[in-house]
């Protein structure tokens, strides 16, 4: 089979790299090379974010706000007529099931809707000002260009949160799309025109960190920046918006706690934690990938969700039979691998699964582990694949403190009867969201990010929008009479 070649988006057309500069994606479900995408060099990354800072001033600029709501509506229902196209191409870059991947692209039309309908709702307000005479109110204006920094998971869903309120509020936007994965983006790309949107407005670059992303996140002309990935990326991220004082929104990885009770509803809460870990290969940032059961009832879940996940039907993402697809990347797998085989040498003990699966390809069997002691490295390491790190707990403060016990504050899920507990747990569990017997439930309405190395900052719902402006004060002198000088005394 020929490989596709891919081009990027900069100012409406598709062009290659400056240099002509390449690069490789593989298909994680056979391991071999099926796409490859522009290295996009610095003088690319400079010409997007030019390109998008003139649309500022061209027809987007003088667009009323609900004609770029209309633009968003159209680049949503376009999203949903195109999810199956897409859904396969993103299958096929990134290994994530296929019936995933489109019920996500119609799904994220949801979001462009939402924001297509805020685009006319942003408000100022007027201020009842302590000066005799002065009219004094706040309009809410564009940030400017937006550099969205997007990873390969979940990428038309990530890119989705930040170009609905970024074009709603009437900024510009340039994408990166990941060195690993990038061409569901690229084929998001192509709606862009049909939507109405004018050239310039959204662009799409394709690259490494460097210099791709280092142009891109340190450009003068940039305004904001909305990076999804991991700590250390980001950390780069904060350290390159010194050189253009951007403002900066993080949306980082996740060691989610699952927290079962004694009295919560078992088949409800194995199904819901099997969901939270095996969906998508673990393959999420919200991965409820810490377990933590009452002790009185942890040894028939775990029966329970082993028997599911010895089960689980691992293969072809495509497949409609295939339960569990492949790990996206051959440094995943790697990495998976180490942090089991470190485990065990802790003390840590496989109830399923610890190796790869028999595929070819970069599968890995769904994995529980239960480990005796919080220290464990596995209990506070991200894996971002299926595998799951397994605690007994007695009381509710006791789980309050394991669960806190962590880098991260991305997530929770709680499952409990008790009303009163389960309140308080969410009011206790610093983590950015919380779900109460349910897990992974998301909606363009409400706000998703985390805190402490989970990052800062929140994507989706309305206060997004205004995320994306800035406020600016105007006075207004409503008296006829004239200034006083101010070096004569009155």
């Amino acid at each position: 089979m020929s490989t596709r070649d891919y081009q990027m988006l900069i100012n409406g057309a598709w062009t290659d790299a400056a240099d002509g500069g390449r690069f490789d994606s593989l298909n994680p479900a056979t391991g071999a090379v099926w796409a490859t995408m522009p290295e996009a060099t610095a003088e690319d990354v400079d010409r997007a974010v030019r390109a998008a800072d003139a649309a500022l001033s061209g027809e987007w600029g003088a667009m009323t706000p609900t004609a770029r709501g209309k633009c968003l509506r159209r680049l949503g229902d376009l999203l949903a007529a195109a999810s199956e196209e897409i859904g396969r191409v993103e299958t096929t870059d990134t290994g994530k099931m296929f019936k995933e991947t489109a019920w996500q692209a119609t799904y994220i039309a949801e979001y462009l809707h939402f924001y297509a309908g805020a685009a006319d709702k942003i408000e100022g307000e007027t201020l009842p000002i302590d000066k005799p005479d002065m009219f004094v109110f706040t309009a809410r204006e564009p940030l400017g260009v937006v550099a969205a920094v997007i990873p390969w998971n979940s990428q038309i869903f990530l890119s989705a949160v930040k170009i609905g309120p970024a074009l709603a509020a009437g900024n510009t936007i340039v994408l990166k799309g990941s060195e690993h994965a990038s061409a569901p983006l690229l084929e998001f790309g192509r709606l862009v025109k049909d939507a109405g949107i004018p050239d310039g407005v959204i662009n799409i670059v394709t690259g490494h960190a460097d210099p791709c992303g280092r142009v891109l996140t340190t450009h003068p002309l940039v305004a904001r920046i909305a990076f999804t990935g991991g700590p250390a990326s980001a950390r780069h991220i904060v350290r390159n918006s010194a050189e253009n004082f951007a403002q900066v929104s993080l949306e980082l990885g996740g060691k989610s706690p699952f927290i079962v009770f004694d009295d919560a509803d078992l088949d409800s809460a194995v199904n819901g934690s099997v969901a939270g870990i095996f969906a998508a290969t673990g393959q999420s940032c919200v991965a409820g990938s810490r377990l933590y059961l009452h002790e009185d009832i942890a040894d028939a879940f775990l029966a329970r969700m082993v028997a599911i996940a010895e089960n689980i039907r691992i293969g072809d993402p495509q497949a409609e039979e295939t339960e569990m697809g492949p790990l996206c990347t051959p440094g995943q797998l790697a990495h998976i691998e180490a942090e089991v085989a470190l485990a065990l040498e802790e003390g840590g003990h496989i109830l399923t699964g610890g190796e790869r699966a028999p595929q070819d390809g970069l599968y890995y069997r769904p994995t529980i582990i239960d480990c005796p002691r919080q220290d464990m490295r596995i209990v506070d390491t991200e894996l971002f694949g299926p595998v799951l790190a397994v605690q007994r707990f007695r009381t509710e403060d006791e789980v309050v403190a394991l669960a806190n016990d962590s880098a991260h504050g991305l997530a929770a899920g709680i499952f409990t009867r008790d009303s009163a507990r389960s309140l308080r747990m969410s009011q206790k569990i610093r983590a950015g969201i919380v779900w109460v017997n349910t897990y992974r439930a998301i909606s363009p309405i409400a706000a998703f990010g985390g805190m402490k190395s989970s990052g800062y900052g929140r994507e989706a719902g309305m206060q997004a929008v205004y995320d994306y402006t800035r406020p600016k004060t105007v006075w207004m002198n409503l008296s006829d009479d004239p200034i006083a000088n101010p070096f004569k005394p009155r």
